[in-house]
């Protein structure tokens, strides 16, 4: 059967219009210092730290407030500019790359926390603020914001919500959209719009989780509104090593078919704990082939109850070593090993991060499949990420000066990726589809799926100005 395709404009090569007379407009429409024109400057904004595509954008927009994005939108969309909406630019998948003459509105002066709400246990802060910001904000009130990137103390909240964003402790509190109670978001032709707020659900569709996640194609998130959750009474970190990837994988599965929920389960094979230990030196064991880090919360008592059955599981997988964090500095030290993972491996190679989810059962499989396909490729992996529930970050070294090295880790890459969604995962747990992932959609989804969320996608932006290159396959059209 064939679907009937529906409208679908590819990415735009060029602007209608004149450069000249669009940066004119353009700065008739905010001030002089909130826009960028002069390439030189632009370079700033020609990549993320997906950084395998550069492209100048036509120009760049700072705006200030929600009305002088509406504004932009409404002239943009009038005269066919695609936009691309850009935080911190940390995005791992190229989402925030201009492929075309793209104006990039950037959020990053929309700076501003609005509210820290104690009562209603809510944070109501401008899209440009970042992550660590929050919880720094509501910290004095004994709060924070769950979810933590490791890129938490640049990335903004802005590019969270994009991205659905998570971090290390996702597993017990959840992802972005799990956190996310409202927006003001600007659509495509300038109209400002609002989703959810402080309470607790919506009437209708619930368009506040399909915007979280679309990766700046519906709207251009403004403001948000997100949950605070109340500090526990303590937590700690513990290390167990095991002498194989698979033997850690399995404790992660068997922790979580027991109903047992960590604040966190992170795991790093032994090129990941060389790496981090030797940028940190946060006493990680040398003597092992894989790390977790499991952290609990809670009370003493509560603390050790849980404590004493994971290392119970841990036993039954050939646990190596047992290490409990004893103060706060140490565990400082822990966590700060495990956040430096990607700055620290870029000290020693070129990386591609990987972003697949699978089954937790999948984890031992998927973790010696990905060994066999390195070996395979001649290449190197440090294996870092979310085991807790399975959100796998391969970082695939390479000399980018060696153009053979480079095709070898893009293709292994993509092969990762396919066997992650073979295992019955996905392509994606927080990095986004973006530029790296949109000609695997097809292995994930059917041209039937395709055109139905591309139907979604056109819905809200029928010119496909927001972000044009991004997620779905160019050539557009599929048939099934």
């Amino acid at each position: 059967m064939t679907v009937e395709p529906i409208k679908f404009l590819p990415p735009r090569a060029h602007v209608v219009g004149n450069r000249a007379s669009i940066l004119r407009d353009l700065a008739s429409i905010v001030p002089r210092e909130c826009l960028i024109e002069k390439p030189r400057e632009l370079v700033a904004f020609e990549t993320d730290a997906f950084v395998s595509y550069r492209r100048l954008p036509l120009a760049v927009v700072l705006p200030r407030t929600t009305a002088e994005v509406a504004a932009v939108m409404k002239y943009c969309h009038r005269q066919g500019i695609p936009v691309v909406p850009r935080g911190a630019g940390t995005s791992l998948s190229g989402g925030a790359i201009p492929q075309e003459d793209a104006v990039v509105v950037c959020l990053s002066k929309m700076s501003r926390i609005l509210e820290i709400d104690s009562a209603d246990r809510t944070a109501t802060v401008q899209a440009g603020v970042t992550n660590l910001t929050i919880s720094e904000a509501a910290g004095a009130e004994g709060f924070f914001y769950a979810p933590d990137p490791s890129s938490q103390l640049a990335c903004t909240i802005g590019g969270n919500i994009g991205m659905n964003s998570g971090g290390a402790h996702c597993l017990k509190y959840g992802v972005t959209t799990n956190n996310l109670l409202g927006v003001k978001m600007v659509l495509a032709d300038g109209t400002v719009i609002e989703l959810g707020g402080k309470h607790l659900d919506s009437a209708g569709y619930d368009l506040l989780g399909l915007v979280c996640g679309s990766e700046g194609q519906l709207g251009i998130v403004t403001e948000a509104t997100v949950r605070l959750i109340a500090r526990p009474e303590g937590a700690r970190p513990v290390l167990f090593g095991f002498d194989t990837s698979e033997e850690a994988g399995a404790c992660v599965a068997d922790i979580i078919g027991s109903g047992i929920i960590p604040v966190a389960i992170e795991f790093m094979d032994k090129q990941a704990i060389e790496i981090c230990e030797a940028f940190a030196g946060a006493g990680y064991p040398m003597d092992v082939g894989a790390l977790l880090i499991v952290e609990v919360e809670g009370s003493d008592a509560e603390m050790q109850a849980m404590l004493s059955d994971i290392i119970t599981i841990a036993g039954r997988h050939g646990v190596k070593t047992v290490r409990e964090s004893q103060s706060a500095t140490e565990a400082a030290l822990i966590w700060k090993g495990r956040k430096s993972a990607f700055g620290a491996t870029g000290r020693i190679a070129d990386y591609i991060c990987m972003d697949g989810t699978v089954p937790l059962s999948q984890l031992p499989y998927v973790l010696k499949r990905t060994s066999e396909l390195i070996d395979r490729f001649g290449l190197r992996v440090a294996n870092v990420f979310h085991a807790g529930d399975g959100n796998m970050h391969p970082l695939i070294l390479f000399d980018a000066n060696d153009p053979s090295e480079a095709a070898r880790a893009e293709e292994v890459g993509n092969e990762i990726l396919k066997l992650c969604v073979d295992a019955g995962g996905c392509l994606t747990g927080e990095h986004g589809v973006g530029i790296e992932k949109r000609d695997l959609m097809r292995h994930q989804y059917t041209d039937a799926e395709l055109v139905q969320q591309m139907a979604v996608r056109s819905a809200f932006d029928d010119g496909w100005i927001l972000n044009p290159s991004k997620v779905f396959p160019l050539d557009g059209r599929p048939t099934a």
